[in-house]
C-alpha cells in the first residue's frame, strides 16, 4: 500500500530462476525440519517460522516489512484518513498519558477535554504503567460505544470523569491555510491520505476567491501517502497531459502519471517549502513542480524515499508489505536515496558530525528542468535556495525532550485562562517560567559538560592524583557558572516556544500558525521574500 499501485498479473518465471528458488527452499525446509526435531530444547514454531521470514525481509530494504492484522488494519487508518475513537492526539509525558491536542468537532473536543489533561484511568483501569500503543487501543473502538476516562487537570483537586462517546474521526489532510501581508497564500498540506487532493482544491480555491498574488505551499514533514494523491495535487499545479511521475521495477513494466485535468493555479507565483522531513508522495510533488520550472522550492533537501511497495495476503491473517518499484520524476531523476536503499546502513555508518547526506558518496548525475536549469540525481529534491537552520543548543533540546514548555503552558493558562490571542512573552513570563524550571528541578548538560564526561572518565580510571580531581571540579565549577548564560542566549527560542505551547494548548492550531508560524519561520520568511520581488522570484525560474 504506502504510495503502492500495481497490477496483479505474476510473471512467469523461467525454469533456472524456478530451480535455484526450490532449491533453497528445500536448504530452509529441511533445516526448519532438525532444529524442531533435534534441538536440545523445545522451539516455538511460530516464533521460528517469522524469525526466518524476518531475517529474509532485513536483507531487502527498510520498508518491506510482514505486518499482524493489526498494523494492517492501522496502515488502512492512515491512507483513509479516518478512524472510530475519540479524537485527540495524545503522548506519554512523564509517567502520564497526557492530551497533548483535543481535534476541533470530534467527541473530545466536544466533551471539553482539554491539552495537558492528564488520563490516569481508562473504563477504570490504571493508565501507569500503560504505552501510548496500549492507551490509544483502549480509547478507540466501534463508533456509538463509550468509554470513561479519569483525568486529572491542572489547578483541580478532585479527578475528573468523562464519559466519551466514540465516533468516527476525518482527520485533516489541510490543517491550516490563510492569507498574508501583501496577498501572499499559505497552504500546509500534512500527508496524503485519501481526499487530501479535493482538501488541497477546496483550500486553494478559497485563497484564490480572496485575490492571492502568490502562494506558499507547505510540505515541510509531510512522510508522504498515496500515489494518487500524489498524482492530483501536482495536476493542480501543473498543465493536463504533463508527465508527473513513473514508475519502474525489475519486474514492473514501466508506468506513466500523467496530469489528466486543468490546474486551477497553473501560473500565479508559487515557492513549496520541503525539509528532510519530506518524503515520498511529497517529494513526487516538489520534484515535479521543480522539473516543470513551476516554482521555487526553498528549505532543505528532502528524505530521499522513492520505493513503490504492494500489499500482498499471506495466510495466518498477515500482509506482506514488499518493495516492487522505484519513482522517477519528469527530468528523469529517481527519488531514492542509495544509503536509504539499504536497511543496515544508515545506523551502522552514521557519524554524529555527519550530514545525512554525506552518508554514501554518490557521484551526481546531472538531468535538466524543462526550462534548461541544471538539476541533480542521487536521491531527494534538492532545494533551489536552502535554508540554514542552527542546530538545537543543549538547553533547548532538553526543554522539549522534557515537555518544560508544554508543562509550564498548561500551569500557566490554569492560572490565567483570559489569555488574548495576541499576547506577548514579556519579562513577567519569562520570570514565572524560570521559577517553574526550579520547582520541576529541570537540569542538563552543557556541550562543555558533555565534552568533559569522556576526560572524567579517564582520570578516575587511571586514578589519577588529587590535583587532576581539584582541576576537574573546578572545571565543572566555571562550566556550571557559565551556564547562567544559557537561558539568555536562547532567549528567542525560549520566547517563540512559550507563545506556540500556550496559543496551541489555549486556542489551536489556527492560533498557533497566525501568530508564530507566519511570523517568525524563517522558511516561510524567505518565501515571502521571494514570492514578493518579482524579478528575484522569475530569476530563479531561469537557467
Amino acid at each position: 500500500m504506502g504510495l503502492g499501485e500495481a497490477t496483479e498479473e505474476v510473471r512467469v518465471m523461467p525454469e533456472d530462476e524456478r530451480a535455484t528458488i526450490y532449491s533453497y527452499i528445500k536448504l530452509l525446509d529441511k533445516v526448519a525440519f532438525y532444529i524442531n526435531q533435534r534441538y536440545v530444547d523445545s522451539v516455538d514454531v511460530k516464533d521460528m517460522t517469522y524469525a526466518g521470514i524476518k531475517g529474509m525481509i532485513e536483507t531487502l530494504d527498510p520498508f518491506s516489512n510482514l505486518q499482524d492484522a493489526k498494523a494492517h488494519d492501522r496502515l488502512i487508518e492512515m491512507t483513509e484518513g479516518k478512524y472510530e475513537g475519540l479524537g485527540m492526539t495524545i503522548a506519554k509525558r512523564g509517567d502520564f498519558i497526557t492530551i497533548i491536542s483535543p481535534i476541533e468537532g470530534t467527541p473530545a473536543y466536544r466533551m471539553g477535554l482539554r491539552a495537558g489533561d492528564r488520563v490516569v484511568k481508562i473504563d477504570g483501569k490504571s493508565t501507569a504503567e500503560m504505552t501510548v500503543e496500549e492507551a490509544s487501543n483502549l480509547m478507540r473502538g466501534e463508533r456509538g460505544t463509550t468509554v470513561v476516562l479519569t483525568i486529572k487537570r491542572e489547578g483541580v483537586a478532585e479527578p475528573l470523569e468523562y464519559e466519551v462517546e466514540r465516533a468516527i474521526i476525518e482527520l485533516k489532510n489541510v490543517p491550516y491555510y490563510g492569507v498574508m501581508n501583501e496577498g501572499i497564500g499559505y497552504v500546509r498540506l500534512s500527508k496524503f491520505s485519501k481526499d487530501s487532493g479535493n482538501e488541497l482544491r477546496e483550500a486553494i480555491e478559497d485563497l484564490k476567491s480572496k485575490g492571492i498574488k502568490g502562494m506558499i505551499f507547505d510540505l515541510r514533514s509531510n512522510g508522504g501517502g498515496l500515489l494518487d494523491q500524489a498524482v492530483e495535487t501536482s495536476n493542480l499545479f501543473l498543465d493536463q497531459d504533463k508527465l508527473i511521475v513513473y514508475t519502474q521495477g525489475r519486474t514492473e513494466a514501466k508506468r506513466d502519471f500523467f496530469a489528466t485535468d486543468e490546474p486551477i493555479y497553473s501560473d500565479g507565483p508559487l515557492v513549496v517549502l520541503v525539509n528532510e522531513g519530506t518524503a515520498s508522495a511529497s517529494e513526487i510533488v516538489s520534484g515535479a513542480i521543480q522539473d516543470w520550472d513551476r516554482g521555487v522550492i526553498i528549505g532543505n533537501t528532502t528524505f530521499g524515499k522513492g520505493l513503490v511497495q504492494k500489499i500482498f495476503g499471506m495466510p495466518n491473517d498477515t500482509y506482506l508489505k514488499l518493495t516492487i518499484a522505484k519513482y522517477y520524476i519528469p527530468s528523469g531523476r529517481c527519488i531514492q536515496k542509495p544509503e536509504r536503499a539499504r536497511r543496515h546502513q544508515v545506523t551502522e555508518e552514521v557519524d554524529d558530525n555527519e550530514e545525512p547526506d554525506s552518508l554514501v558518496t554518490v557521484e551526481k548525475e546531472i538531468f535538466y528542468t524543462k526550462g534548461g536549469r541544471t538539476v541533480y540525481g542521487g536521491g531527494g529534491i534538492v532545494p533551489d535556495i536552502k535554508i540554514e537552520v542552527p542546530n538545537m543548543k543543549p538547553i533547548e533540546y532538553n526543554l522539549e525532550r522534557q515537555s518544560m514548555f508544554f508543562n509550564f503552558a498548561v500551569s500557566y493558562i490554569a492560572r490565567h485562562p483570559h489569555i488574548p490571542r495576541d499576547f506577548k512573552i514579556d519579562d513577567q513570563i519569562l520570570k514565572e517560567f524560570r521559577r517553574f524550571l526550579k520547582e520541576k528541578n529541570f537540569t542538563y548538560k552543557s556541550a562543555l559538560e558533555l565534552d568533559l564526561e569522556p576526560l572524567k572518565e579517564q582520570i578516575e580510571k587511571q586514578e589519577k592524583s588529587e590535583t587532576f580531581s581539584q582541576t576537574l571540579s573546578e572545571l565543572e565549577r566555571m562550566i556550571e557558572e557559565d551556564k547562567e548564560d544559557d537561558f539568555e542566549e536562547s532567549i528567542d527560542y525560549i520566547k517563540r516556544s512559550l507563545k506556540r505551547d500556550i496559543l496551541n494548548n489555549l486556542y489551536g492550531q489556527k492560533a498557533f500558525y497566525e501568530q508564530v508560524l507566519l511570523q517568525d519561520d524563517p522558511y516561510i520568511q524567505k518565501a515571502y521574500q521571494i514570492l514578493t520581488n518579482e524579478n528575484e522570484y522569475m530569476g530563479m525560474l531561469k537557467e
